[in-house]
């Protein structure tokens, strides 16, 4: 039986972990944060959840410490590329498809949650994890990986 991954996907957390997100990713093996992270504390706090990976959006420094500018990673045979969106300007599902060749690509920067799949790929923004701004629904997201597919889950956060 093929083994099952589950991963955390977050985004513009802008300084602030939210109480909800402990629960939101409990039990993921790794949490890939799609930038505007806001500082090592953002870092650290997910860090108690699982190891993190994240990239720097608009609002980092660029060159921050543990902070890329994209992360690629590959799990069970699934491609995954994670950048925060800005660096296409106003990012788009058909700009991140045409960007990046990988099987799912995470993004965050419009703070929208957004899942879109186009030719057995998918383009996922989880949301923003921070402070409630644009009068969006905070949220994270949950990636499921299983015999060579992804699925995502959109969770909201209550707050």
């Amino acid at each position: 039986m093929a083994r099952v991954h589950l991963l955390g996907l977050i985004s513009d957390t802008h300084g602030m972990v939210r109480p909800g997100v402990h629960a939101a990713l409990a039990g993921v093996e790794l949490i890939l944060h799609a930038g505007d992270v806001g500082g090592d504390d953002v870092l650290d706090e997910l860090g108690l959840i699982a190891p993190v990976h994240a990239v720097f959006g608009n609002t980092d420094p660029p060159g921050a410490p543990g902070l890329s500018a994209a992360v690629v990673h590959r799990v069970g045979g699934v491609s995954i590329h994670v950048s925060h969106g800005h660096e296409l300007g106003s990012p788009t599902p058909v700009a991140l498809l045409a960007a990046y060749p990988h099987d799912v690509i995470v993004y965050g920067h419009t703070h929208r949650q957004l899942l879109t799949k186009a030719d057995g790929r998918l383009v996922v923004n989880p949301g923003a994890a921070g402070a409630r701004r644009f009068n969006l629904e905070p949220s994270v997201a949950r990636l499921t990986i299983a015999g060579g597919q992804a699925t995502v889950e959109l969770v909201p956060l209550a707050g």
